[in-house]
């Protein structure tokens, strides 16, 4: 078949999600007849688990492990990795699907199937930039400031305010941390109360102060007070609250494509409702779950065979049903606490989690998964 008569499946975003259906549709499709392109904003991925850790202390050289290239990730280098930001889509001109994305450098990627998966936008240390040599020196610049603080204050007591708590007090144990949070207790109401006691239980026995039902609204001004006039004792202050999706480029569609929160409106066959050469997956959807990495590979199982199935010139059957919650929310690399959401909802504690996640960050099994050596 010649080029011009291929189909086209592009995947936008390398992470998680992008990455592990880029590798399933590698694996499947005939490169005579179908081309495969994965668009990065980076050349590698970044194991997000292991960044917290990474971006606090020099212990263990992580970056050496965590920025993740892409060199083997496509089966038998079926298809393409292409390195740019995506900043619009532009669909097909009228009686034909398809269309390309735009990319910041004014390139255009044509696509038939196209898959969104762009993952979410961060603040502070977890807001890397794209260019390798500047990945590298925000990871220094933010180990200083937190070796150089006096104080650490930590605002959002999500699983990534816990974690920073954990990681300081391990390469730091004398320094002050104090995290901030809006909620009663930490994490948020997807979690049983007995697991975030336990959570602040953990906490709390690293001498790590925690006000709860307060906001930090300034991250410039020091000495810091909350919202409510609360002082704060530390003297550096990081954004640890939620990310957002990053779908900026998305609204090039039109309205309607996205929710209020910025997340792409899917059917249960993660197609957009009035694009069906469109899916999306990962953190990015509107679907009512934690938006957590563990659950992009169900995401990227189902779009799959979706996408494999249009290709073959039928319909999108399978269904996206949820999966059940799962977190590991390390405190340094010895303590923690995990949440199974199965039977009556399981808590393990401190073993658990330390073995599963604390010690190694699963950086093993993500470099796996991108089909690297351990």
């Amino acid at each position: 078949m010649s080029k011009a008569n291929r189909k086209s499946v592009v995947v936008v975003g390398g992470g998680a999600a992008g990455a592990t259906i880029a590798r399933i549709l590698s694996s499947k499709i005939n490169a005579s007849t179908t081309s495969l392109t994965l668009i990065t904003a980076r050349p590698f991925a970044l194991h997000l688990p292991a960044c917290i850790r990474m971006t606090t202390t020099a212990e263990g050289k992580l970056e050496d492990n965590v920025l993740v290239p892409y060199d083997q990730l496509l089966v038998n280098g079926n298809g393409l990795i292409k390195v740019g930001r995506a900043v619009a889509i532009e669909e097909g001109k009228e009686g034909r699907s398809g269309g390309s994305v735009v990319l910041e450098s004014g390139e255009r990627v044509q696509y038939d199937i196209l898959v969104l998966a762009p993952g979410s936008e961060w603040e502070g240390p977890l807001a890397f930039p794209d260019d390798r040599a500047a990945v590298l020196e925000h990871i220094k610049s933010w180990r200083r400031k937190l070796e150089n603080a006096n104080g650490v204050i930590l605002a959002g007591g999500g699983a990534v305010g816990i974690e920073y708590a954990g990681e300081i007090k391990d390469a730091f144990p004398r320094k002050k941390v104090t995290i901030v949070h809006s909620d009663s207790q930490l994490l948020n109401g997807a979690y049983p109360a007995k697991y975030r006691k336990r959570l602040e239980k953990g906490v709390a026995s690293r001498g790590i102060n925690i006000v709860f039902n307060d906001y930090v609204d300034n991250f410039d001004v020091v000495p810091a007070t909350t919202r409510s006039g609360r002082p704060l004792d530390g003297d550096l202050i990081v954004p640890t609250f939620g990310a957002r999706p990053g779908t900026g480029f998305v609204k090039s569609l039109g309205s309607g494509v996205l929710n209020s929160r910025g997340q792409i409106k899917v059917s249960a066959t993660l197609q957009l409702e009035s694009h069906p050469h469109i899916y999306a997956i990962g953190d990015v959807i509107d679907y009512a779950e934690q938006k957590q990495a563990a659950k992009a590979p169900k995401h990227a199982q189902i779009a799959a065979a979706n996408i494999l199935a249009q290709l073959g010139g039928g319909a999108a059957q399978k269904r996206y049903t949820g999966q059940p919650e799962l977190i590991i929310v390390t405190n340094g690399k010895k303590q923690g606490a995990s949440y199974v959401g199965m039977l009556w909802g399981i808590v393990f504690g401190n073993w658990f989690s330390s073995t599963m996640k604390g010690k190694e960050l699963m950086v093993s099994m993500t470099r796996k998964a991108y089909g690297l050596p351990k």
